[in-house]
């Protein structure tokens, strides 16, 4: 039945082995502090988005595109990328450098997005702990083209091994550049207003309660997994670290996110596509 399709990737995909890691929120993040570098990336969000007044509402709607993508039914993450392109076909921006109007789907635009994202994605759950072989990494980035499909790109012009990816960000490095505009994402992605209201006592004049305090340690993690390069062009924002406080921050998060119990962590798309993959091996032969 279409309804117990697996999807894009499926149960055996290095893809699903990847994303049922909570670890990925600080991956999301630091994709987004990255993309930021980008001044034509990011003057594409700051003219067509409303992620400061918005800022949980886009970070939801993001999440729930990914899961979709990874999780959903080949006909739900098609309809999703579907409704992303009709999306950026109708969004134009202008360039702050050079005053020229470009369209938000330009290949080279979305080809940035999704090598940041699914690199972030990727480093940071090896770098929390995860094992995977070369092997596993050079798979997901092939797997991934699927994803780079559904938002209008070509395969064949996305990296599809870590060593392209590596050229890939040799290749554009040049294009990037730290603006006003990326030093005040990057601050206002590192303390965004919450949306709740949990806070010291009010005779104190602070908002630095627990979730706060909790926000700040998952954002000063994903800064600080950026590569060294992006460090040096955000020109030491954040605090000083190293590749091994960085390393050793993310692996606690990790540890922490295993003691909650996935019944808390998996939201209804994995769940209904871990219930898909459990009725399609139950209906296969053996052997």
């Amino acid at each position: 039945m279409d309804s117990d399709d697996l999807g894009l990737f499926g149960p055996g995909s290095v893809t699903w082995k990847v994303h049922e890691e909570p670890i990925l929120i600080v991956a999301g993040l630091r994709s987004l502090y990255l993309q930021a570098l980008h001044p034509r990336a990011m003057a594409g969000v700051a003219q067509n988005s409303n992620y400061r007044t918005d800022a949980w509402g886009r970070l939801l709607r993001t999440a729930t595109y990914v899961a979709t993508t990874v999780y959903g039914t080949t006909a739900e993450a098609e309809a999703a990328g579907t409704r992303l392109r009709r999306l950026h076909d109708r969004l134009r921006a202008t360039d702050t450098l050079t005053g020229e109007e470009f369209r938000i789907d330009e290949p080279d635009l979305l080809r940035w997005v999704h090598v940041t994202e699914v690199e972030s994605f990727l480093s940071t759950a090896r770098r929390a702990g995860l094992p995977l072989s070369d092997d596993e990494v050079d798979g997901y980035y092939a797997e991934q083209r699927r994803a780079a499909v559904l938002v209008g790109l070509d395969p064949t012009t996305v990296p599809g091994t870590a060593a392209e990816v590596a050229e890939y960000y040799r290749a554009v490095r040049p294009q990037l550049r730290m603006t006003r505009e990326a030093a005040e994402t990057a601050v206002f992605l590192t303390a965004p207003p919450l949306p709740w209201k949990v806070s010291l006592p009010v005779r104190l004049g602070l908002t630095l309660g627990p979730p706060r305090w909790a926000y700040l340690g998952i954002a000063g993690t994903a800064f600080a997994l950026l590569p060294a390069w992006a460090h040096r062009m955000y020109g030491g924002i954040g605090l000083p670290t190293t590749a091994l406080s960085a390393d050793l921050s993310v692996r606690a998060l990790r540890l922490a996110f295993a003691a909650v119990p996935r019944r808390y962590l998996e939201g209804p798309l994995i769940q209904a596509a871990k219930e898909r993959a459990a009725r399609h091996a139950a209906a296969t032969p053996a052997g």
